[in-house]
């Protein structure tokens, strides 16, 4: 009998591997300071368990199990795929790392429960943290599609984002997301560490980057491919969340302070080894050099893994993992806080430009430093 969970966050996403993923960028500095965040953080900020009978009192999770239902109905019968569930099998093991993600049960058919499926047993706490991490870029499109002309496993995202102080889905705040591609290489950047260096082109380039606006129940959907690799971080993918009250959307399609970017909360989210595993099999993944980083490797994640769930639930579309990923997962916030944060990059209407102040871009950088926009 599957062991459903209830809705509870357990903790910050985003740690980082001890060493360093790209030149000129501290990872131990950034690790440090998101554990901090789970050791000084109020109660209510660490958990959205004190959220799970007002969420369901609500009707809010019967409305999460109904769309993401309804969601994968139509990506199967668009794709041409079958609506059988495929590869299924229980959540039954008990540490973050181990626990498998893949929501399905043996033996489900058309009369079984959508919530067995579609339930979120998987959320986690965005923390307010002081550095986004490298190659983040600000003046990026908002739009639902990210993929672009980029190869890859199609990965479609369900995010909601739940108030932790009032434990109500927040509409109307915008969602910034940004990953690698297959081989490892984030667009909008020219550094060594992230692809060829002398691809002066990948400056302008916006693939696998996107903002969304979220909806009256607080979500957000992004339809991307499944994020690669790069030398000692496990995969991931990088969220940030901009404040309502500052954030307008400009006439080309971006959002207002392309110099003056500002955040309620960053984090990263990560995806279960077994389905890392599959997805790596497949091309063009298969052709990545670098040394992949498993998730117990990524040594912060590991060592958090006991209170930290930041993984994203999911099922497969077809029979195969290469036929797409419909994933979901609910991030808590305190959309109250408001940091200013440092690109690497400003996508502009001339193209891309490096934020020379940004902590070293051109060494793989993308930290907190200061500094004035490009003129």
């Amino acid at each position: 009998m599957v062991q459903l969970a209830s809705f509870v966050a357990v903790g910050l996403a985003g740690l980082a591997s001890i060493v360093s993923a790209h030149p000129g960028h501290d990872v131990k500095a950034e690790a440090a300071e998101r554990a901090a965040f789970l050791k000084t953080v109020p109660v209510q900020s660490r958990s959205l368990a004190g959220c799970a009978s007002k969420l369901k009192a609500r009707g809010l999770e019967n409305r999460n199990v109904a769309r993401r239902q309804h969601a994968v109905k139509n990506l199967r019968a668009s794709r041409g795929l079958s609506q059988t569930p495929h590869y299924l099998k229980a959540r039954s093991l008990n540490s973050t790392l181990s626990t498998s993600h893949h929501s399905s049960l043996t033996g489900v058919d058309a009369s079984t429960d959508p919530s067995v499926l579609f339930a979120s047993e998987s959320t986690c706490i965005l923390g307010p943290d002081v550095t986004q991490g490298p190659y983040y870029v600000t003046g990026e499109l908002v739009r639902e599609n990210i993929a672009e002309d980029q190869e890859g496993v199609p990965l479609f995202m369900d995010i909601q984002l739940i108030n932790t102080n009032t434990c109500e889905p927040i509409p109307e705040i915008y969602t910034d997301l940004w990953h690698c591609n297959s081989t490892g290489v984030y667009s909008g950047i020219v550094a060594s560490g992230n692809g060829d260096s002398s691809d002066e082109l990948n400056i302008n380039s916006t693939f696998l980057r996107g903002i969304q606006e979220s909806d009256s129940n607080g979500v957000v959907h992004f339809q991307t491919t499944f994020p690669g690799h790069y030398t000692s971080r496990a995969t991931h993918i990088h969220v940030l969340t901009h404040p309502s009250n500052e954030t307008e959307v400009l006439a080309n399609g971006t959002i207002s302070g392309l110099y003056t970017s500002s955040s309620s909360y960053v984090g990263q989210i990560f995806f279960d080894q077994d389905l890392i595993t599959a997805v790596e099999k497949v091309s063009p993944y298969a052709t990545n050099t670098q040394e992949l980083t498993t998730n117990a490797e990524d040594s912060i994640l590991s060592e958090e893994a006991d209170t930290i769930d930041p993984f994203m639930e999911y099922v497969y579309l077809g029979d195969d993992v290469s036929d797409g990923i419909f994933a979901w997962i609910s991030l808590g916030i305190d959309p109250t806080q408001d940091s200013s944060v440092t690109p690497a990059a400003y996508y502009t209407e001339q193209g891309g430009v490096e934020n020379e102040n940004s902590g070293g871009m051109g060494g793989g950088g993308g930290g907190m430093g200061g500094g004035a926009p490009p003129s």
